[in-house]
């Protein structure tokens, strides 16, 4: 990119002159009298800010790591909410999906990044602590949230509070505020820029009815009202700026619920309706849609509109083995089906929702390299 390695190299000069200047009174931070005082430091010298954040949101992607090392100024742009609002007005954001890939215990997983033309873009840097399972994932502003979980060394089970955060446009790990409540096998959702989880098992092995919510701005979790029912193995996702827990058990003994909790911010307090899913094995949120697939009935999609609480069943064309189980992606506002099993010559499933009948699904080359443990999609 010429413009970008131009910008640069201006950027540097300009730093070189402002720092052969005995009048700028550099201290031994290196920050001149001026900055300390308020000095403006512009984004690109000789640009109005306006048309430097443009030009900035202009530069593809995969770029953003590189963009990121060369100025605070410049860094703190590409992570600000305002990078995106500006990407997005000048038609520049890119839909990348993150796939964790392993098999089924976690071993020898990594973070993979696909673009939605399905072509490999830059690693991920190993994700920090130890190999987990049960744990929960969820986007916040650009960024990857892997939440607490559990690991097993030598039949000694361990049960995290920890959460790390990756963000997509530094392509870096950081470490968040701990949780509460450790817990894995929860329920966790974003909803209204805040982050929620709910139930799971304990650290001592029982299933947990607590639920909490992180602040991004403070960098804490809190403690919100409980469910009235413990509720573990379930999932969460967000509609009309509430949160739904479906899924799951709440004990050994008693079958798998149909009940949904629902969750309003508003007012701090649960709700439950019965019209829910059982057994859920893969789900994902497309448009104002919810898409599950049920343990007892892998060829065929469940639809929850929240509108009006109904549900709708949609066939999985597949041929070849009954065995294959799925996960889900969303990319260009399609839903994908990578399978959890390793058949010769099978290819990614693609649904449209917004295709004519008879028309909605397709084969797509996006791919994981190993077992799709789980996905996530990211716009920036």
């Amino acid at each position: 990119m010429p413009g970008f390695i131009a910008a640069k190299k201006q950027f540097a000069e300009s730093e070189m002159s402002l720092g052969s200047e005995t009048s700028a009174g550099l201290n031994p931070e290196g920050l001149s009298t001026e900055a300390e005082n308020g000095f403006h430091w512009a984004l690109i010298p000789g640009l109005p800010d306006d048309v430097a954040k443009f030009c900035l949101a202009l530069i593809p992607r995969s770029y953003f790591p590189t963009m990121g090392t060369v100025c605070k100024s410049w860094r703190s742009f590409i992570q600000s909410k305002e990078f995106i609002i500006v990407r997005n007005e000048a038609a520049k954001l890119e839909e990348w999906i993150y796939m964790l890939t392993g098999n089924e215990e976690g071993k020898g997983s990594h973070w993979e990044v696909l673009s939605c033309f399905g072509k490999k873009q830059f690693a991920l840097p190993p994700m920090p602590g130890p190999t987990k399972a049960g744990f929960g994932v969820v986007v916040l502003d650009g960024r990857l949230l892997v939440i607490a979980g559990y690991s097993a060394d030598h039949g000694i089970e361990y049960v995290y509070d920890e959460v790390y955060q990756y963000d997509s446009r530094l392509n870096r790990w950081s470490m968040l505020a701990k949780m509460n409540i450790a817990r894995y096998d929860f329920a966790c959702a974003e909803v209204n820029g805040a982050v929620y989880a709910v139930g799971g098992y304990g650290s001592g092995g029982d299933s947990l009815s607590s639920a909490e919510v992180y602040d991004p701005d403070r960098n804490e979790w809190r403690l919100i009202e409980s469910l009235k029912k413990p509720r573990y193995g379930c999932f969460a996702c967000s509609f009309e700026d509430k949160l739904y827990v479906m899924g799951g058990r709440s004990s050994f003994t008693i079958g798998s619920s149909r009940s949904v909790d629902v969750y309003d911010p508003s007012y701090h307090s649960w709700c439950e309706i019965k019209n829910g899913c059982v057994m859920v094995t893969a789900h994902a949120v497309l448009g104002k849609r919810l898409f599950c697939m049920e343990w007892r009935n892998q060829r065929k999609l469940s639809i929850f509109d929240p509108a009006d609480g109904s549900w709708r069943k949609v066939s999985v064309p597949l041929t070849g083995s009954s065995k294959i189980g799925f996960r889900f992606g969303i990319l260009d506002g399609k839903l994908l089906l990578f399978s959890l099993e390793e058949e010769p010559g099978y290819q990614t499933l693609m649904y449209d929702p917004d295709a004519p009948m008879g028309a909605e699904w397709r084969i797509s080359t996006v791919k994981p390299s190993g077992q799709c443990l789980c996905t996530v999609t990211i716009k920036a």
